[in-house]
């Protein structure tokens, strides 16, 4: 086995950043926080979890002290 096949392959780190930064120019419906309902900076067809700031934060702080 050689060194590049013992990891996966990453993906660039700006994919992730540019999943999770809201685009200005983008117009239509916004899609609705999951767990408080309220509204996020994500458009309505946003593919995956769509949480507001405060509950992306609060989901945040869960996760770090889980373990």
């Amino acid at each position: 086995m050689t060194d590049d096949t013992r990891h996966c392959a990453l993906a660039p780190a700006t994919d992730a950043v540019l999943a999770l930064t809201a685009d200005p120019g983008l117009t239509g419906p916004r899609a609705d926080c999951v767990q408080c309902g309220e509204p996020t900076e994500l458009p309505a067809d946003h593919p995956g979890l769509t949480l507001c700031p405060l509950c992306t934060w609060q989901q945040a702080q869960r996760i770090a002290c889980s373990g």
